[in-house]
């Protein structure tokens, strides 16, 4: 029986902390470039908290429902069968943790770039698959290593978003800087589309919502606590995301924005050159945490799933010595260095292959509650989701509109996973029947 020994804050702590990522030192430019007007910008942001919002009160429903186990994979096998189960690794393996990995590392090397701007892209490519090799490395000795690693850097996010933030509010000069939230200007041809869009980046930044959900068995109060914690925890970094980005309009044009991939490191420098080189610093080694973090926390997924039979035995190999899988670990870094490669080190390209797939899961995860509320109508439910059935449903409908535009808008990157998961398909078929003959 697990401990019920969660607060309201606690809580609320882990739904702020799964959120806050490296995303929103990264994105702003391909948010920027969909959607052309401050007052969309922000708007897009809101919506994504929505999301955030919606998704968080639907998974805390289900984290109740099964909270030894937790996990999306779980609730789409429960829900769906063994086969969704299985996709849902197979992508987490092949498209949302590699990819994301890939993308972190590919961000890294966009914030060394401040330090030699006539760097190539040959040159950054490799720069982002060391520090991806070298981390799996340091990582496959031990996870007192990685975790040691990823509570130093943790932090610098903070820092760096509050640092921005204060920056722009106190030294914002409107003669240098024009700013015009008139709804008017620049609007894009399809709006709704131009919106759907501008939620790849925002959507990969607020990414990691649903971990607080998975803890619902353990809280105290759970019926009343948990949903106050998605709420407040959702508010918390939805309004700092908002700040941080009127921050960074505030120091530096909209088309500047759309130009830059180190948005954060370029809105200080126009303050002073030494603060602009500061924050990437700050920056570059919150990211490098990020990136230890995946190194060390996504195998152990593989290797859970393996562990229940569900997955490639290989990958629940541990080693003898350093207590860590490393067979996962050496097979999610080959193929995020694959990854990597294919997409030419692109962070805007590679964020938009992991996010269609993790989005599209996501929409298909948070739909079955309805399957379990008339599968299960008498389990108990140490959560009841908010605002059932509208608040799931919401979820579920801005997911796959999100899924569906991303396939039109974007198929040079959606396409890819749609083969991937085709061909889990038939892994799926194939390992079943080498099961049934044995």
């Amino acid at each position: 029986m697990l401990q019920k020994r969660l607060t309201l804050y606690g809580l609320t702590m882990i739904a702020v902390g799964s959120c806050i990522g490296s995303g929103i030192f990264a994105t702003p430019s391909q948010i920027v470039g969909a959607v052309p007007n401050a007052t969309l910008v922000l708007l897009v942001w809101a919506l994504g908290g929505l999301v955030a919002l919606t998704g968080a009160l639907t998974f805390s429903e289900l984290g109740g429902l099964f909270p030894k186990s937790g996990g999306v994979y779980v609730y789409l096998k429960e829900a769906y069968g063994e086969m969704a189960g299985f996709l849902y690794g197979w992508v987490i393996l092949l498209v949302i943790n590699t990819g994301a990995l890939a993308g972190l590392c590919a961000a890294f090397a966009d914030y060394m770039k401040i330090f030699a701007p006539q760097m190539s892209d040959g040159t950054k490519t490799a720069i982002a698959a060391v520090t991806m090799i070298a981390l799996t490395a340091i990582n496959a000795l031990g996870v007192n290593v990685s975790q040691g690693i990823s509570n130093f850097f943790t932090g610098l996010k903070l820092v760096a978003i509050g640092a921005i933030i204060v920056a722009g509010f106190l030294f914002f000069d409107s003669s240098k800087v024009p700013i015009d939230f008139a709804l008017g200007q620049n609007l894009p041809t399809n709006l709704t589309s131009a919106m759907l869009t501008g939620l790849i980046g925002v959507l990969f930044s607020v990414g990691g919502w649903h971990h607080a959900s998975y803890v619902a068995g353990e809280a105290i109060d759970a019926p009343r606590t948990v949903p106050k914690a998605m709420f407040f925890g959702v508010l918390i970094v939805t309004t700092m995301y908002l700040l941080v980005n009127v921050a960074y309009m505030l120091l530096l044009p909209l088309d500047a924005i759309a130009q830059t991939r180190t948005v954060a490191g370029d809105a200080i420098a126009t303050l002073a050159p030494w603060g602009g080189k500061a924050v990437a610093i700050a920056i570059a080694l919150s990211i490098f945490g990020t990136i230890s973090i995946y190194t060390m926390s996504a195998p152990r997924i593989y290797y859970a799933m393996a562990e229940d039979g569900i997955f490639f035995k290989q990958l629940a190999w541990v080693h003898p010595r350093w207590r860590t899988p490393i067979v996962a670990m050496g097979v999610q870094v080959v193929w995020a260095l694959a990854v990597l490669l294919f997409f030419q080190g692109l962070f805007d390209k590679i964020i938009t292959f992991v996010t269609f797939m993790d989005i599209a899961f996501m929409g298909l995860a948070g739909a079955a509650i309805f399957v379990f509320r008339k599968k299960m109508p008498n389990e108990q439910r140490p959560v009841k989701a908010w605002g059932y059935p509208f608040v799931p449903i919401i979820f579920v409908l801005i997911s796959t509109a999100f899924a569906v535009n991303t396939f039109l808008e974007k198929p040079e990157q959606a396409i890819p996973g749609i083969v991937l998961l085709l061909i889990g398909v038939g892994v799926f078929y194939l390992l079943r029947a080498i099961r049934s003959k044995n």
